[in-house]
């Protein structure tokens, strides 16, 4: 079976579980509000510190309060998407497990965990902020370079959070794990990630270019309610998506620790996935 094929199929296990409770969605919906209120109140501030660039229309040189800013706006952001993920990770892992978790559940659990989730939203933070301090200083070659190494880090991190949730390890310790569990999951994780991102980019394009289609030919009032129908479906989509790769990871990650399918996933499907890095010497 292919990869796409098998992610496709992953993504229908995790479909069915989202189904079994759709309050899972909760979690993200709660992160996205979080998150667009944090860019409100970011979002003046910056604006007229761009606004107020000697040099309108050319390369933007960031000063040190800028940097400083920009920081806590990645702080802010990384600690709300850690935080409900953390939750979320906590539900599914309880219904893998057969029981029927609440949403204060989850919550609850994300609390416990609290200074891991602020050490790791730290952590990420300070890598994104160099980043960009290294792009900002390096030329069109260096620029890719540091693309790649952000993309590195990105698969190398991918199972933090589902460890640290699991496991109740600290950020440096959890990073470590996603690292070693890289060498049996790093196939999964891309191919994963890309087919999701690719078939939920049809669910919302073909959809938009009908209602656009629709909508030119129709009023101004049928042009307002088009919009704002497709407005509320490219969030519901979002939401669904997010929910959905966060049961993937956990999954992902439940295979890579235990070497077992979690519940509701199927055994020879999930195993599948990982025999060709066996066979390769990944493991």
């Amino acid at each position: 079976m292919g990869k796409f094929a098998r992610t496709w199929r992953l993504m229908g296990a995790s479909w069915r579980m989202l189904m079994q409770d759709k309050r899972l969605i909760v979690f993200p919906l709660i992160s996205g509000v979080a998150l667009a209120i944090i860019i409100a109140l970011f979002a003046v501030p910056m604006f007229v510190a761009f606004a107020g660039h000697p040099k309108p229309g050319g390369p933007v040189h960031m000063t040190l309060p800028m940097y400083a800013a920009m920081f806590v706006f990645y702080f802010l952001d990384y600690f709300v998407i850690i935080f409900f993920n953390s939750a979320l990770i906590a539900c599914v892992l309880k219904q893998i497990d057969g029981g029927q978790p609440t949403l204060g559940y989850g919550l609850a659990v994300a609390r416990q965990r609290l200074p891991q989730i602020l050490g790791w939203a730290l952590l990420t933070s300070t890598v994104g902020i160099l980043l960009r301090l290294l792009e900002e200083r390096v030329g069109f070659i260096g620029r890719i370079v540091v693309g790649l190494l952000g993309m590195a880090w990105s698969v190398t991190s991918f199972l933090v959070v589902p460890v640290l949730v699991a496991e109740d390890s600290g950020p440096i310790e959890s990073y470590k794990r996603s690292v070693e569990m890289l060498r049996r999951t790093w196939g999964e994780q891309i191919i994963g990630n890309v087919g999701f991102g690719l078939i939920f980019a049809l669910f919302g394009i073909v959809p938009a270019i009908i209602l656009f289609f629709i909508a030119i030919q129709a009023g101004k009032m049928a042009l307002l309610v088009i919009g704002a129908i497709l407005v509320v479906y490219l969030v519901a989509l979002g939401l669904i998506q997010s929910t959905l790769q966060t049961i993937y990871q956990v999954a992902i990650y439940l295979y890579a620790a235990n070497g077992e399918a979690p519940s509701g996933f199927d055994s020879q499907l999930v195993a599948d996935a990982f025999r060709e890095k066996r066979a390769g010497r990944w493991m």
